[in-house]
């Protein structure tokens, strides 16, 4: 099993099946505006940027699970990060990231990567071109700490 099997709302709340990003990097985040870690925002972009070209690919998922810390809905969330940190990456629709409504995505996330449940905004998820997750990075870890390991997937062959 892998990431390619579940379907994403975009903030028109039309569907898009991961299977689209097959083949290439992922970096899945669940974001929050007003959350003190939103700076977190400029980092990503720079790797998006960065990477892109190559193979790279950050999907941004806002969630208000924690402190409400995300009062805009998903496409007012998009529009704050383009406007405030120059996102160009992929923002979703506003969802769940854990609990009895959490997102099947993210379900499968936390299942796979036994950390337990997601503990705070701006937690990542880096998965390889083969749809399998790379690595869990705690909320506190900066983007940039996932560079080497981004440099190292996109080196794999795609199959």
């Amino acid at each position: 099993m892998s990431i390619y099997e579940y379907h994403v709302r975009k903030t028109d709340q039309s569907s898009v099946p991961l299977e689209q990003y097959k083949h290439k990097v992922i970096c899945i985040v669940n974001t929050a505006s007003k959350c003190g870690l939103v700076g977190q925002l400029d980092e990503l972009e720079e790797l998006y940027r960065k990477y892109q070209d190559r193979g790279f690919i950050i999907l941004g998922f806002p969630s208000n699970q924690f402190n409400n810390q995300e009062p805009l809905t998903g496409g007012e969330a998009a529009e704050f990060c383009r406007l405030n940190y120059g996102v160009t990456f992929p923002m979703f629709d506003k969802i769940d990231v854990n609990g009895e409504n959490a997102d099947p995505l993210y379900r499968y996330l936390v299942e796979q990567t036994g950390g337990g449940a997601i503990k705070w905004n701006f937690t990542k998820f880096l998965i390889g071109r083969d749809g399998k997750i790379i690595k869990r990075f705690a909320p506190i870890t900066p983007p940039k700490k996932m560079t080497k390991l981004i440099e190292s997937a996109l080196e794999q062959p795609i199959n």
